[in-house]
């Protein structure tokens, strides 16, 4: 029996649009468990990133229960919430937001001293995280602006994981890298997966999608659906044909 490590209860979010309610997430049910590489995916306009964002309690739900463990994060105020996102969860976007005056290395130990002061004990994580990202030594002093999209990208995730995070929320993390850099950044991803790592992506992407074990496809803020694919194996033709499948049948 999987450990639930968030679940939501008639979740919705409503925002008002020039005087008319816009009702983005309408009464979501969900569980995530605790070691999934959950994948939300749906068109354009489904309420994806929104409910990435409420789930990582980047923001607050109209109505409905988010709890995260033992915590209903969805009663917090906004320093609950930051001290939680702290404490618990790794980001990795689309915008990669480095400090471009910052060297990788001390982008990353900006993150980490935000709840370790054992500045020794995070650049030796740090060196291992960057390792395994397959970024080497000699770069990790450089700037952003002198390395490419997907090492910068790389970064991004050691920098979400630098603080051993429960979870890691990701939202379209390869939509602005060429093919190759993407393909780097899906196998980070998988490595992370096959380590225990719980993670939740936001993709539009099949090739990125394949890469999780349970899809969770949205329609116009609702769930439609899920698919299940198991552990990740490349060039898995039955993975890809059930995959189409189910996102033909959802209309995507």
């Amino acid at each position: 029996m999987k450990e639930i490590l968030i679940k939501t209860e008639r979740l919705s979010k409503s925002f008002s649009n020039g005087g008319a309610m816009q009702h983005v997430l309408k009464n979501i049910d969900l569980e995530l468990y605790k070691g999934d590489f959950t994948v939300i995916m749906g068109a354009s306009g489904a309420g994806k990133s929104t409910l990435l964002y409420a789930l990582s309690g980047m923001d607050t739900p109209t109505l409905g229960k988010i709890t995260f463990g033992k915590t209903v994060i969805s009663d917090l105020d906004s320093d609950g919430l930051a001290l939680f996102r702290k404490k618990h969860c790794g980001f990795v976007f689309q915008q990669i937001y480095l400090i471009d005056s910052m060297s990788i290395l001390d982008n990353v130990l900006a993150a980490g001293l935000l709840v370790s002061k054992d500045k020794k004990a995070l650049v030796a994580r740090a060196e291992k995280l960057f390792a395994a990202v397959d970024i080497p030594g000699e770069t990790i002093g450089k700037f952003p602006t002198q390395i490419s999209g997907g090492e910068a990208q790389r970064a991004g995730i050691v920098r979400a994981l630098i603080n051993s995070p429960e979870i890691l929320f990701a939202d379209e993390p390869t939509g602005a890298l060429n093919s190759r850099s993407g393909l780097d950044v899906l196998n980070t991803f998988t490595e992370c997966s096959r380590q225990g790592q719980s993670i939740v992506m936001v993709t539009h992407d099949m090739r990125s999608a394949l890469r999780g074990n349970r899809i969770v496809y949205l329609k116009d803020g609702i769930i439609m659906g899920e698919c299940h694919l198991g552990e990740y194996c490349p060039n898995e033709e039955a993975r890809h044909k059930k995959l189409s499948g189910f996102l033909t049948e959802m209309g995507w």
